[in-house]
């Protein structure tokens, strides 16, 4: 297949003088397709003319309904001969397929091929990041196949539009919440300040939860809209005050707001997501989510080799996060509050099971999970955190080395991610989470304790196979009720917090103590291990279950479908 890429917005069909052409082979031979761009005014529809040669069997699959990356209904009759297919189920706001098909000649040598001009018109419902799914989805639209970066269950245009939204707000929340780690060592030597300071500034800072637990209280109370979108706005404004600081504490004290108001929104947009997707989707669109937030992190690095042109050059990345204001208004303005917590609003009905049963359950359910976050973080918040002081100091990285290090080893942990909640979706959650755990602390511990090549080969594969763990964090939207969901998150997260502070403390005097990374973080390793033995052995496994399953109490939706798949709800 050759293909000629279609002339750009400013050149499309509204002023250029020829449409843009799209060759490609149907059958031996080939055809021309002619495909508009998406529309010059809207930028939204996107038409696709295919021209096919088939037999009759291939006419009647044509004839037949969709049922890959969408759901068709129809067939309904349209002008003259043709059919038209509609709108049954997909991450489309609008589709309309057409066909008409020409009388074969019987006195031509392919007589018994009917030619069929196929027009497919859609808008996907991806919000701002359509350039991204443009070329994939015109693939996608033209061979009739579920592609493989789609989903498990498919998702509906409601959930498609939310997760884009989402998507963006976790681009933010990546961001802010890195900012501290990328820049604290720069930040002590220009405060003069010693390893022992940074953990424990870094700890303190941890205390933020406080903060995370009020807003996720208020979100089970008012909805999670509301109070993810005054979160994000706070957090920007908070940052920001960073870029005066005249010490570490002051430097410390407004990231403890502000890391608190990042932790809640990490918090409900996880929440939101698994609420709002359908039950073979949500690890997938943690994973998503994930990659999100690993994209908002990077800008920070991005940022980060400021530092390097004046002692003070670390507080420009402080500042940075201003710019999102705009379109964090704009987002707020357009995303719907959740399903299940309209549908479980405080005055909604208690469910089948008595109150003190549930309570019981949850109990168990919030032990396991916090006990595990608390086991994982001891190790992963200071791997985390320390990385730039130990290639900094003991490795002797410049800013811009440092960036380069962390782009070249963590970008391929992309591919881990990815993976993550797509087989966590088809195969299961608890082994692959398992593996994360025991083979990324592995690596990262060897990754401490070498050098040069050494070094690189193992971050990467430590930041590779780290990254399944991705798998496990939807176990906390989901094995909670509705009303209890954002509070028993916080309550997880604060148990990792208290992790990640242990965990920062005793690497940190064990760093000072023996001057070296690498026998501090052999200590701390048990704690992955550990969390996977329980992983292993008492997490329930929750892969395609529908969350009013795995929590009775919640009332039921009347657009859940038995098969995961809602309606379109936009």
């Amino acid at each position: 297949m050759t293909e000629r890429l279609p002339v750009p917005a400013e050149e499309s069909s509204e002023t250029a003088s020829t449409p843009s052409v799209w060759w490609a082979t149907e059958r031996t031979g080939g055809q021309p397709i002619t495909t508009s761009t998406p529309d010059g005014t809207s930028g939204r529809t996107t038409t696709v003319v295919v021209v096919h040669e088939v037999d009759k069997r291939g006419l009647a699959d044509l004839r037949s309904p969709r049922d890959d990356l969408v759901r068709e209904r129809g067939p309904e009759p349209a002008s003259g001969s043709a059919e038209r297919f509609g709108l049954a189920h997909g991450p489309f706001h609008a589709w309309v397929r057409t066909l008409v098909v020409a009388p074969s000649d019987p006195a031509a040598p392919d007589g018994r091929l009917s030619r069929v001009v196929e027009t497919i018109e859609y808008r996907a419902a991806v919000g701002i990041w359509r350039p991204l799914f443009a070329l994939p989805l015109r693939h996608a639209v033209r061979t009739r196949k579920v592609p493989w970066w789609a989903p498990p269950d498919r998702l509906d245009a409601r959930a498609s539009r939310v997760l884009s939204l989402l998507a963006c707000i976790q681009v933010v929340d990546g961001y802010l919440g890195t900012v501290i780690t990328q820049t604290i060592t720069f930040a002590s030597d220009e405060f003069h300040r010693s390893d022992t300071a940074q953990g424990v500034t870094l700890a303190v800072v941890r205390l933020g939860i406080v903060v995370a637990l009020a807003v996720v209280a208020l979100a089970d109370r008012s909805g999670r809209r509301r109070l993810l979108m005054a979160a994000a706005v706070l957090a920007v404004a908070t940052t920001a005050l960073g870029a005066l600081s005249p010490g570490l504490w002051f430097l410390g004290g407004t990231q403890l707001v502000a890391r608190g108001l990042t932790m809640g929104m990490g918090i409900l947009i996880g929440v939101f997501a698994a609420e709002e997707l359908p039950r073979g989707s949500r690890a997938y669109g943690v994973s998503l989510l994930a990659l999100c937030a690993a994209l908002g992190a990077g800008m920070a690095v991005w940022v980060l080799p400021v530092a390097d042109l004046d002692p003070r050059g670390w507080r420009v990345v402080y500042l940075v996060p201003l710019v999102a204001i705009p379109g964090l208004v704009a987002i707020g303005r357009r995303l719907p509050e959740s399903r299940r917590f309209t549908a479980n609003a405080p005055a909604g009905a208690d469910g089948g099971r008595p109150s003190g049963a549930l309570r019981r359950i949850e109990g168990r359910r919030l032990l396991l999970l916090a006990a595990s976050a608390f086991l994982l973080l001891v190790f992963a918040a200071p791997a985390s955190q320390f990385q730039n002081d130990f290639l900094k100091d003991h490795r002797g990285y410049t800013a811009a080395g440092i960036t380069l290090f962390t782009l070249l080893t963590t970008t391929p942990a992309g591919i881990g991610i990815f993976m993550a909640g797509r087989l966590a979706d088809t195969r299961g959650r608890r082994g692959v989470g398992a593996v994360g755990l025991l083979g990324g602390t592995a690596f990262i511990v060897v990754g401490y304790h070498t050098a040069g090549l050494a070094m690189w080969t193992t971050n990467v594969m430590g930041a590779v196979l780290g990254s399944l763990t991705v798998a496990l964090g939807v176990y906390g939207p989901e094995l909670f009720s509705t009303r209890h969901r954002a509070r028993a998150n916080g309550l997880i997260v604060t148990l990792g917090v208290a992790g990640s502070a242990t965990g920062l403390l005793v690497v940190g005097m064990l760093a000072d103590r023996f001057g070296s990374y690498g026998p501090a973080f052999s200590v701390v390793a048990v704690g992955p291990v550990l969390a996977a033995v329980l992983v292993l052995g008492w997490f329930p496994e929750t892969a395609r279950v529908e969350l009013e399953a795995l929590n009775p109490g919640d009332a039921d939706l009347d657009d859940v479908s038995a098969g995961g798949a809602t309606p379109d709800g936009s």
